[in-house]
């Protein structure tokens, strides 16, 4: 590897660096397994070591798409897209899926006719070793590119591990179909064909599927989200934080917002700066561009440990309602303000009635303003 980062200068402390240098290491490997299998598949009339050998060349594309999709995932912001190109990558597994469920549907395809119509299979020992040789080096590099994508935390990249692990076990099984061919004459080419072939069709649509859940939009990291909370709890003159939204512009690029609640006497100039320091630490620790919405709050005084026990004891009789923030009681316009978090299952509109009905026998004289809030992380 320290060879690969040398020739193609590339910074093996960067995520960029580490990418490119596995997915080069993945494109050699895999180029010298591709050509090895076929020539011997085809010399021994195999359709599984072909299939093999087809889907090792699959794995050439995977790896260079990863490559290009990284490169061009680096380009900086413009004016016609201002959060930048790291969607690339995910742009990137979407192709990568599909072209890895295409070959294996070919080759579906190429084992039910070998089925119908065998041929005959010309197996060596030699050919055996080519398989076993290979199967090993594939698990080793399969695991290395799963530790190298975790840790530059990489989906794409560890993907194309999985695969490259799985190969291995698929040859374990073209081993094994060789072995019952050449010790009792009884050929299940064909079936291990058919076999390996839908592990590669999941494995692509196991991709597909990751891919297309973070294009449509999926929850942040739970470990960033708990930190992110943590660093606004923790910070001077902020109550709680909540409402918290994190849109994905690709890996380790995040644009956000959070809603603080605040203590009601304090002022907008007094609490401007400290939340200015936090929205420029949170950037610079998680590369997350956070901006701040607020609520009023009144910490002190038994009216408000009334109303948030009330408040309280409706949410623990609720199913569908999770949490509650954002209680202020307005003295000035006789107003009780509150927002609550409901699950998937809840019919707002209902909520919404319920909760208006259940706050009117404790405080009939007031105006209860109520906001419906969904856990976005």
């Amino acid at each position: 590897m320290e060879l690969i980062y040398r020739i193609f200068k590339l910074d093996k402390n960067s995520r960029e660096g580490i990418i490119s240098a596995t997915s080069i290491l993945n494109i050699i490997v895999n180029v010298l397994i591709a050509l090895s299998k076929i020539v011997v598949g085809l010399l021994s009339s195999s359709i599984a070591i072909v299939s093999e050998g087809v889907n090792n060349a699959a794995d050439v594309l995977s790896s260079l798409l990863t490559l290009i999709g990284t490169k061009l995932a680096q380009k900086k912001p413009n004016a016609d897209h201002p959060f930048g190109y790291g969607r690339i990558e995910y742009l990137t597994g979407l192709v990568i899926s599909i072209l890895i469920i295409y070959g294996g549907i070919q080759m579906i395809s190429e084992s039910i006719r070998l089925m119908f119509n065998p041929e005959e299979v010309k197996i060596s020992y030699v050919s055996l070793v080519v398989v076993a040789v290979t199967a090993i080096i594939k698990f080793m590099l399969g695991n290395y590119t799963v530790s190298m994508g975790r840790k530059a935390e990489s989906d794409t990249l560890e993907a194309v591990g999985v695969e490259c692990r799985n190969d291995s076990y698929g040859s374990v099984l073209t081993i094994a179909s060789a072995l019952i061919y050449l010790l009792a004459s009884v050929s299940i080419d064909a079936y291990v064909g058919l076999f390996t072939s839908c592990m590669i069709v999941k494995a692509g649509v196991d991709i597909l599927r990751s891919t297309i859940s973070k294009l449509l939009g999926q929850p942040a990291e739970k470990q960033l989200v708990n930190e992110l909370y943590s660093e606004i709890r923790n910070t001077k003159g902020i109550i709680n934080a909540v409402d918290m939204v994190l849109h994905d512009y690709g890996p380790d690029a995040y644009t956000g917002s959070v809603n603080v609640e605040l203590d009601h006497s304090k002022s907008i100039g007094e609490m401007y700066p400290i939340l200015r320091q936090l929205q420029i630490r949170i950037h610079e620790k998680y590369n997350v561009v956070m901006v701040f919405g607020f609520y009023a709050v009144d910490p002190n005084g038994e009216k408000a440990d009334e109303l948030i026990r009330t408040i309280a004891a409706y949410v623990r009789n609720e199913e569908h309602v999770k949490s509650y923030h954002a209680v202020y009681h307005d003295p000035d316009t006789n107003r009780i303000y509150c927002d609550l978090v409901l699950d998937y299952d809840a019919e707002p509109a209902e909520v919404i009635g319920g909760f208006r009905e259940y706050m009117k026998k404790y405080y009939p004289d007031k105006e209860i303003q109520v906001n419906i809030d969904t856990e976005f992380v």
